[in-house]
């Protein structure tokens, strides 16, 4: 191991990446838990048009960041204090700009927007306003963990996401309209916002220097490629929900993104993994050390798959149950579109962005991304119009798998390692078959022995015999080793 390796232990960084787990845990337990709310306290039209809303936010935040804040994980762990204040001053100035630019594109005054978002244009400029502080703010979600101050992380992560969740909550409960809910999301950003100021004035100060053109070139030269790369990924599951939006009455559309929650599960738990392991990684990388790189992101991928892939499972085999019971019978139809989702989040264990941004390949990363994202929407588009509205995810789940593809190629000619070497494929597949069985085998048992009970007891039986059979199986092959 060389010294940059040695900075942080395996069990240090496994630590680490549990303890953001559980903040982002929280953090999407939260907005799962809002939806839910929301879901009975609003009419599904008024359901349908906060989703709506969402996706708008969503969409922005795709191009508004151009990867500037995540880009901090490769300039901050290796400089000085000096330049670690002019690249988070550098990011906060771009965030501000890009927020002003985002708000006037997003305004209900833009003739270009598409005609499914006509439905927020009697919020004026309530939503302009939102995505503006939001653009702003999101640099709270990244720059604690980039600083490896994981308390701080949790502090702010935790309750700025409970804030937004309680007053968009009394607001759904008490008023029952999109306006006054838009009131509280601006309250709850602002509060995010004036977190940010405090943590950076603490931790890296507010004086000079704030901008100098040639080091800002360069951060974004570095961080564009990757930005814009990120944003037409994204683009090619909110495509699935722009198609579904367009072709789809809203009560559908909002039944639609509810699938798509999911895709919370796998975010959690890779990029907890991700921004755990990053700064270390970083580190190795400026040592030259490429093959420790690509070991610790093959040890990281084998953990996350040995935890989502049950959990995928589950969410597979008890769709309806998992829809019937926190969203209501009234959003079924979301079922057959969490299972095609499912299939795509199966290939997601395998994060490759974090590599692809230390070996500075994100040239090509938005290359692959551009040829993909066209296809993507074909697909969906097409599929849609002939099987209904399981159709429109299809598109993303083809795109996720060549990507991959694509990608891990790539690493493989640039590291000089074979892709059988590149991950450990030998325990992604042991742990993937194994939660396979353990779906089948739990639905099985639900099926035959509480075919007539309902969903909450069929759920729980369902849950504890995968996880007892999954937990056996995984205790007696240790026992082997």
């Amino acid at each position: 191991m060389t010294a940059a390796s040695k900075a942080m232990s395996w069990s240090g960084l496994k630590r680490r990446a549990l303890s953001l787990g559980a903040v982002k845990t929280f953090d999407h337990a939260m907005q799962f838990l809002l939806p839910v709310i929301l879901a009975r306290s609003l009419d599904a039209a008024t359901f349908g048009e906060y989703r709506l809303l969402w996706l708008v936010v969503g969409t922005v935040m795709t191009i508004a960041t151009l990867n500037m804040a995540g880009g901090l994980y490769y300039f901050v762990p290796r400089s000085d204090a000096r330049r670690k204040r002019l690249y988070v001053h550098q990011t906060m100035l771009f965030l501000v700009f890009s927020g002003l630019v985002c708000a006037a594109l997003a305004s209900p005054w833009n003739p270009l927007l598409p005609p499914a978002v006509a439905p927020l244009h009697g919020q004026g400029a309530l939503v302009a306003a939102f995505i503006a502080l939001w653009v702003a703010a999101i640099l709270l979600d990244y720059l604690p963990a980039v600083d490896e101050r994981i308390r701080w992380q949790a502090f702010a992560t935790v309750s700025s996401s409970l804030l937004r969740v309680v007053l968009v909550a009394a607001a759904a409960w008490w008023a029952g309209d999109l306006e006054s809910m838009l009131w509280m999301l601006l309250a709850a950003v602002a509060f995010k916002l004036a977190l940010l100021l405090v943590y950076v004035q603490r931790r890296h100060g507010l004086g000079a220097p704030w901008f100098e053109r040639a080091a800002f070139s360069g951060q974004l030269r570095h961080c564009a490629p990757f930005g814009l790369s990120n944003a037409l990924y994204a683009l090619r599951s909110q495509s699935d929900q722009w198609v579904a939006a367009s072709l789809f009455a809203l009560s559908s559309f909002a039944a639609f993104s509810i699938a798509a929650v999911v895709g919370h599960v796998v975010h959690i738990l890779r990029h907890s993994v991700m921004e755990a392991f990053l700064p270390a990684m970083s580190r190795m990388e400026a040592a030259g050390d490429v093959r420790g790189v690509m070991a610790l992101n093959s040890r990281a991928n084998a953990m996350v798959g040995s935890v989502l892939y049950p959990l995928l499972a589950m969410a597979f085999v008890f769709a309806e149950e998992v829809i019937s019971l926190v969203y209501t019978d009234a959003y079924l139809e979301a079922a057959p579109v969490m299972r095609v989702y499912i299939a795509g989040m199966a290939i997601m264990v395998i994060e490759v962005g974090s590599v692809v941004l230390l070996l500075r390949q994100g040239s090509f990363a938005l290359r692959i991304t551009a040829l993909v994202l066209p296809l993507s929407v074909a697909v969906s588009w097409a599929v849609a119009h002939g099987v209904g509205l399981p159709g429109a995810a299809t598109g993303s789940v083809l795109a996720i798998y060549l990507d991959r593809a694509l990608l891990l190629r790539r690493v493989s000619r640039h590291t000089g390692i074979g892709l059988r070497d590149l991950q450990d494929w030998r325990a992604l597949a042991r742990a993937a078959a194994l939660a396979a069985g353990c779906g089948l085998l739990a639905w099985g048992v639900v099926r035959h022995f509480l075919a007539g009970e309902g969903p909450f007891l069929r759920l729980c039986a369902g849950a504890a015999v995968l996880a007892a059979a999954y937990a056996a199986v995984s205790v007696r092959r240790a026992a082997r080793k």
